[in-house]
């Protein structure tokens, strides 16, 4: 994609989040809104933030186990070093993380493709987990949706999910023909999120990416708490799921303005005021955002950052947007 392209997409990402969150705060009591930021207890507050800290770990693993499954070492430390730095460029450059989570793993000499691959594959797993996430909840969330439309919607996604995935998992047996009839990059791609699946580790893998999202749901939980919200364990479950896919469509920055119209509308279905949603969404942003700081920390002390040179990082930024998958 070429700079000024780039920008435009960036400048659109900055309107949709903005945009989404001057329609919220209009709809809402503000006063309202801060004495709930400000009253959040605040052990329920590090605690969240603790288990969005201790989720960086999982993380690591689950992209450890997919380099892995390309063969693909890489030790742990420098794994997680390179996944929380890439977390602080999340938070103070748009889609800056990947780009420097390619560029460090490039200084560990991992070549084009599979540094490329391995956050292609990474991200496709996260939301196969999290379509487990939310089929397993499907049979409460049928309750609480009045709504028929919006539940053909979600029960077309799920299903359609699942027959991308049988189909994914049994490439291996459709006949020739037919894979030479697709676009050669459609096979190339799943054979790409084929291989951590079929490798030996791949119960472990999962369970490493379903571990991830159920976390971020412990962490609204813990928020709930902490500021008095009636939110119980199984509608947190039930309905931050959905919050969590609608905030990974990759319209807004860092999620902000999607993720809070969606904890608005999810929690909404379980009675949860609007302000207390809104609230529960902000600090989790800001959690991320705490964590995100601490991953800065590592980059001051990153051994990668010695040879750090901005041109060569957007050099590289510019070569994995070029690079097919």
């Amino acid at each position: 994609m070429k700079p000024p392209a780039k920008a435009l997409v960036t400048l659109a990402k900055f309107a949709v989040s903005i945009g989404i969150l001057v329609v919220l705060l209009r709809a809402q009591d503000l006063s309202s809104l801060q004495a709930d930021l400000l009253a959040v207890k605040l052990d329920m507050l590090a605690l969240a933030v603790l288990l969005l800290f201790v989720q960086t770990f999982v993380l690591c693993h689950r992209w450890i186990l997919i380099l892995r499954a390309m063969n693909v070492p890489l030790d742990w430390l420098p794994g997680w070093r390179i996944l929380m730095v890439s977390t602080f460029f999340n938070q103070v450059l748009p889609a800056g993380g990947d780009a420097v989570r390619i560029w460090m793993l490039r200084r560990h000499g991992v070549q084009w493709s599979p540094t490329i691959s391995s956050i292609v594959a990474d991200r496709f797993l996260a939301l196969l987990a999290l379509g487990t996430v939310i089929l397993a909840g499907m049979p409460f969330l049928l309750q609480r949706i009045n709504d028929k439309s919006l539940l053909l919607a979600i029960v077309i996604v799920l299903v359609i999910a699942c027959f991308g995935l049988i189909a994914l998992l049994m490439l291996d047996r459709w006949p020739p023909r037919i894979i030479a009839a697709l676009p050669a990059r459609i096979v190339q791609f799943a054979m790409l999120v084929r291989a951590p699946l079929a490798a030996e580790g791949r119960g472990t893998l999962m369970a490493a990416a379903v571990i991830i999202h159920l976390i971020t749901v412990a962490a609204c939980y813990v928020l709930a708490i902490g500021l008095d919200a009636p939110l119980s364990a199984l509608d947190a479950f039930v309905l931050v799921p959905l919050v969590i896919l609608s905030s990974a469509v990759p319209i807004s920055i860092g999620g902000w303005g999607v993720r809070e119209g969606a904890m608005v509308a999810a929690l909404g279905l379980a009675a949860i005021a609007s302000d207390k949603a809104l609230a529960i969404s902000v600090l989790l942003g800001l959690g991320g955002l705490i964590v995100g700081l601490f991953g800065g920390l590592v980059w001051l002390i990153a051994p990668e950052r010695a040879s750090f040179s901005p041109d060569e990082a957007r050099a590289t930024a510019e070569r994995a947007d070029a690079t097919p998958v």
